[in-house]
């Protein structure tokens, strides 16, 4: 058994299990623990839990920073509001409350009152509120929960006035929307799994199916199915005024495929073809009479919006031109479009009529994020949010006709605002690209090399990484540290040029630039390697991984969280074929090569002195099945030496963070800042 700083790791017991690549003989001794089920592995992780949490416990300030923590999270947040019907709804929690609770209220100025609370689903609010979705008349609602942070959902239906359930349940939802069309809706979903497999096991054959209220689910309606390809995700959306059903066709994160339906027109008796997939990405945004209105990258990486024909798909015209920023998104509202930019990964916004006259660049408070800006055909005004590193949502409500802002609500947090900025600073990676990363702290911070600092990053999926509030985050820099986020190629901070030089054979680019952003921040006297940690989630946790293998000298704590581990195997598993577009397969030969090359799994060398690490997953994560981590969790400790911790940290009836209770967030954030600032050798302030 290895034996580090009085750490004794669990034994993990190697199997004589190997693979052959294309002629290459890869082993893999961990194999067992891909099977969640079995007792080996239950005991496993209960070992693992038991030495984690014995180190967690003799770290002196723990108790401390669970009860900052707790002090800072504790403050009321409220969403965004939304018009349906005669009522506003909006989201708010009201400090600690494990689930946010919806509300409605009949005016701005009315007393709300509760509209479903998500805290009533379970004892221990392991239970979530999904997306949730208004008929068109706003007289019903339908809406989804997960249990344990599973992707499985189940949805009910609600009567808006009486708040009572009506006997419809959905189940065995997964990656859907509801679509309202007359009375019932269209949703997603695979056949039923077997209670063994339901968290691990490839899904295949999605379907679309229509639900009339008042009826049982093996009476609804087939809409479509593929059955020549199995794995292809699939969702229907009814445009605004119900004419057009659009359907969505994926064969992956990257690529769309779009039919329609015109049900105004008797002749069309099913889908046909929009866009040829799966080369761009486009999507209907709304229809303008018989015609719709689409944005894609088709020919524009950054993004357009064109006015189609749907019975002539050819014949385009060109409403909104591509930009040099990106059009990252396009809401709408008051019969108008609100183009969302994003400039440097910081938000503008644009609103222009449906014929592409630009009225008016909407002036928001600075550098940061903003989103709403959706409202229903009719509506005068909508609501939007703006946030930043250092700022928490503040919610304005906006006139469509004049273009006028007011303070809606403004969230009050346990800090002093003024004392805490963020910048955002360029740096050249290793291939000469430049690369963004924005710095917050509190400030009079000294250029020393001896501030600690939190280097967080994602780079993949075409998802930016923009600027937002977090407690947990703002806990760190209370405490002196630096929290730093880099906009890694593979995100779409500056389109699918971007996106596309950070996928496939050029992923080793994403680890260039993380790991340019820690020499940049070292050279520039920020930090210095032993103040330095490394975080990132699912995608980003693969980058926390790869990182720490490629240059375990560079960083004192590293933080993958729910990684993608094992490069050769993540197709095999619930979702993760769909990852296929963005990462390779190992399946094919000519992309194993650089698959194997940068695998954390297997990338880690026997003697190597890594990290202080500190692995998070869950049981019930069944997006990035905890496999990966248990299988880079015991690789690393029977590699690793010196005095570095190398610890998992297993949570139960989680998944992969979506609906993560408040009490388990606050649980989980004080493990890993007091990991984090006890191994970075800093004290609780």
């Amino acid at each position: 058994m290895a034996q580090q700083t009085g750490i004794i790791y669990p034994q993990t017991n190697k199997t004589d299990v190997t693979d052959n690549y294309h002629g290459t003989i890869v082993a893999d001794p961990y194999r067992w623990l891909e099977d969640d089920n079995s007792p080996e592995t239950k005991a496993w992780v209960k070992a693992q839990n038991e030495v984690t949490n014995a180190y967690l416990a003799k770290i002196p300030f723990h108790g401390a920073v669970k009860k900052r923590l707790e002090e800072l999270w504790n403050y009321p947040k409220i969403g965004t509001p939304f018009k349906k019907g005669d009522y506003y709804y909006f989201f708010k929690n009201d400090g600690l409350q494990n689930q946010a609770v919806l509300y409605r209220q009949q005016s701005l100025t009315a007393a709300p009152e509760v509209f479903i609370d998500p805290n009533k689903f379970s004892d221990a609010g392991t239970v979530a509120l999904g997306s949730l979705s208004f008929s068109k008349d706003a007289k019903h609602v339908a809406y989804q929960i997960a249990k344990a942070g599973s992707d499985w959902q189940q949805a009910f239906v609600m009567d808006v006035e009486s708040k009572q359930l009506l006997k419809d349940s959905i189940d065995w939802i997964k990656f859907s929307n509801i679509s309202w069309r007359k009375d019932g809706f269209y949703y997603s979903r695979y056949d039923k799994p077997t209670e063994e497999n339901k968290l691990s096991k490839k899904n295949e054959f999605h379907k679309v199916y229509y639900h009339r209220l008042g009826t049982s689910q093996d009476q609804d309606e087939l809409i479509y199915q593929d059955k020549e390809h199995p794995l292809r995700n699939l969702g229907v959306d009814v445009t605004e005024d119900e004419r057009f059903l659009i359907l969505h066709e994926t064969e992956g994160t990257s690529g769309n495929q779009l039919s329609y339906w015109d049900l105004q027109d008797p002749a069309q008796k099913e889908f046909k073809l929009l866009v040829k997939g799966f080369e761009s990405e486009p999507n209907v945004i709304d229809n303008d009479g018989d015609k719709l209105l689409l944005l894609t990258n088709e020919g524009a990486p950054n993004y357009k919006v064109e006015l189609v024909d749907p019975k002539n798909p050819s014949s385009r015209k060109l409403i909104i031109p591509e930009q040099q920023e990106v059009l990252k998104e396009v809401n709408t509202g008051g019969k108008r479009l609100f183009a969302m930019y994003l400039k440097d990964a910081s938000s503008r916004v644009a609103q222009y009529t449906y014929d592409g006259k630009l009225e008016r660049q909407i002036a928001l408070p600075g550098i940061g994020t903003a989103a709403g800006f959706g409202a229903a055909a009719r509506d005068k005004e909508l609501f939007y949010s703006f946030t930043s590193f250092v700022a928490p949502a503040t919610i304005y409500r906006y006139d469509i006709a004049t273009g006028k802002s007011s303070l809606f609500a403004k969230t009050e947090v346990k800090f002093r605002q003024e004392d805490y900025e963020t910048k955002q600073v360029f740096f050249t990676s290793k291939d000469g690209t430049k690369v963004p990363v924005f710095l917050s702290y509190r400030k009079g911070i000294q250029l020393n090399g001896q501030n600690p600092v939190l280097l967080y990053g994602y780079g993949g999926f075409n998802i930016p990484m923009t600027p937002g509030f977090s407690v947990s985050n703002l806990f760190f820099m209370e405490q002196g540290g630096i929290y730093a986020v880099v906009s890694l190629r593979g995100g779409n901070e500056y389109g699918e040029a971007w996106h596309k030089a950070g996928m496939l054979e050029k992923k080793q680019n994403v680890f260039d630039d993380f790991i340019s952003a820690a020499e940049f921040l070292v050279k520039s006297k920020y930090t210095s390697p032993s103040k330095l940690a490394i975080r990132g989630g699912s995608n980003g946790g693969l980058l926390v991984g790869a990182c720490m293998t490629q240059r375990p000298d560079l960083f004192k704590v590293a933080l993958p969280a729910v990684g993608v581990m094992d490069m050769l195997r993540f197709q095999n598993f619930t979702i993760g074929w769909a990852w296929v577009t963005e990462y390779g397969t190992s399946a094919k030969a000519e992309q194993f090569p650089y698959l194997y090359k940068y695998s954390p799994l297997h990338n880690l060398k026997a003697g190597t002195q890594y990290p202080a690490t500190l692995i998070t997953t869950a049981d019930h994560d069944d997006r990035v099945v905890p496999a990966h981590s248990f299988k880079f969790a015991a690789a690393l400790q029977a590699a690793n030496t010196g005095t570095n911790p190398t610890l998992i940290r297993i949570e139960t009836q989680a998944g992969h963070g979506a609906g993560k209770p408040t009490s388990k967030l606050i649980e989980e954030a004080a493990d890993i800042w007091s990991f984090t600032m006890y191994n970075l050798g800093m004290s609780f302030k």
